[in-house]
């Protein structure tokens, strides 16, 4: 049996995010939606969010882009559900120490499929890609603070 390295893993899962992506289509009532853009590279996210008590009933996202882009906003979609939004914003927080190269704990992720994005650090003009989504989420989250 072949061992696979965590390289070959971690770019499994990227790819069965990209084509494979959790939550992708759009929320019908009540969503704050984020429309972001990196002019770099050409990724493209309407991100979508049902909040409802402080929390993060529903994410969606339409897009175009690259794999790591996409993978990056099917994960984030998946991990934030469920999340109280300061805990959102926590693990954009999170997230994005992990793609300036910092240490991080990967417990600290609800979604472990995340962890895949880690080397993308290595790849500085690869960041932007993996980080839009994440700041569409932070954006969509401040501007449903600023509404309630």
């Amino acid at each position: 049996m072949l061992a696979m390295s965590l390289d070959d893993l971690y770019r499994r899962v990227i790819m069965d995010h990209y084509q494979r992506p959790r939550n992708k289509g759009r929320i019908e009532d009540g969503a704050v939606t984020v429309d972001l853009n990196n002019p770099t590279c050409g990724d493209r996210i309407s991100l979508q969010m049902r909040v409802e008590d402080g929390i993060i009933q529903e994410a969606k996202f339409l897009g175009e882009g690259c794999s790591i882009s996409l993978a990056s906003a099917s994960m984030m979609t998946e991990a934030v559900k469920g999340l109280k939004v300061e805990e959102a914003l926590e693990l954009v927080d999170l997230f994005s120490k992990m793609m300036q190269g910092e240490d991080v704990d990967p417990e600290k992720f609800p979604l472990e499929d995340i962890e895949a994005l880690m080397g993308v650090a290595k790849f500085p003009a690869r960041i932007k890609c993996a980080t839009l989504a994440w700041k569409a989420l932070e954006q969509g989250v401040r501007n449903q603070q600023k509404a309630d």
